[in-house]
């Protein structure tokens, strides 16, 4: 990486940041992807404990993933996409191996590109061709144990896993599991 930072050496989030930033242009210029890094903010995250990184971007009305946005709608855009941010989840990237990193980054990559495109992004049918195209994943692994396995009671497939209690955790009794119809177990 010409910003100096080897992977093995990522110690600080400046360092985390400034690896990732590089990995990314690397698969802007190598892959096609058509994200404005200019208008990209970069973060890292120490409280995360379900998503391995995201894109936060304001919500904007009409925004279809699929259609190009009409960025000159938005007062103050100057015709140019909003700035988001991806926050890179400190946790994530201490468990995960290099390559599943790097997908993790791929797949953040085409959010940038759909968000900057359509003005919204989802992980939809476009999403997924591009995941394919890519080689990343729709969701990333886990890396924290969640508090709450929810299972199905007939054939025992995961259902759920919830990293705090909520309404699913609390009240399963009145669920049942997609895959047989059977209620849901606590694992």
């Amino acid at each position: 990486m010409d910003e100096g930072v080897s992977f093995e050496g990522i110690n600080s989030d400046a360092d985390l940041i400034a690896w990732s930033r590089q990995y990314c242009r690397g698969v802007r210029r190598e892959q096609g992807v058509s994200v404005r890094f200019d208008l990209v903010d970069w973060e890292v995250s120490h409280r995360a404990k379900r998503r391995a990184a995201a894109v936060k971007r304001p919500k904007l009305d009409a925004a279809t993933v699929g259609q190009r946005y009409d960025w000159d709608s938005v007062e103050g855009s100057d015709g140019r996409p909003l700035p988001c941010t991806v926050s890179l989840t400190w946790d994530a990237f201490s468990t995960f191996e290099r390559a599943v990193w790097e997908a993790t980054l791929r797949h953040e990559l085409i959010h940038v590109e759909q968000y900057q495109r359509d003005g919204t992004t989802d992980h939809g049918e476009a999403f997924r061709e591009r995941a394919d195209q890519l080689d990343t994943d729709i969701h990333c692994p886990a890396f924290t144990d969640p508090k709450h396995v929810l299972t199905c009671e007939a054939c025992g497939d995961l259902v759920a896993r919830r990293y705090q209690d909520c309404p699913l955790v609390e009240q399963r009794e009145q669920y049942r599991s997609d895959c047989c119809g059977a209620s849901l177990e606590l694992a």
